[in-house]
């Protein structure tokens, strides 16, 4: 694929964990995220852990939104009764990417199995930058940052900064 229309733009990142367990000390799956981005040069410019809750979850993400062009929130995406990230986040997007969760759950079948169905993840862009909501497990996190976002991202940036 030729990607010489992918300009070389300045990414900042926003990590938050959605988790009503979980502590700064505790939350493997947000430093795992913090890591790989700092690896690929990406600044992490926001970091927050909030509750599963839908106004709590929005309010991180639009707080985000003010210091980050890229957003990944882990935790919440799943089908129990207090998941609700899905459901306080896509309100807010003005275009999804479909593929992201799609192409998630087609890798995570070689993982886990027939189980990634209860994968709900999405993705989609905010204001012109990407927001990415995936599971809260370290090996969910490191597969969709290492297999997908960090390949992506200055492509999807690109596009959605236009």
């Amino acid at each position: 694929m030729d990607k010489s229309h992918i300009q070389q733009i300045s990414i900042n990142a926003a990590v938050i964990t959605v988790s009503t367990t979980r502590t700064e000390k505790d939350d493997k799956s947000g430093a795992a995220i913090k890591e790989i981005v700092a690896a690929a040069d990406i600044p992490v410019d926001y970091y927050a852990i909030v509750p599963d809750n839908e106004e709590k979850i929005r309010k991180a993400c639009l707080e985000a939104l003010e210091k980050a062009n890229c957003v990944v929130i882990n935790g919440g995406t799943g089908i129990t009764h207090d998941d609700c990230t899905i459901e306080a986040i896509t309100p807010l997007l003005q275009k999804k990417m479909d593929g992201f969760g799609e192409i998630f759950r087609l890798k995570s079948l070689d993982d886990i199995g027939t189980a990634a169905l209860l994968s709900r993840a999405v993705a989609g862009i905010i204001d012109r930058k990407a927001v990415f909501c995936i599971p809260g497990s370290t090996g969910a996190v490191k597969l969709a940052m290492n297999e997908i976002i960090i390949k992506e991202l200055r492509h999807i940036i690109t596009h959605a900064s236009k």
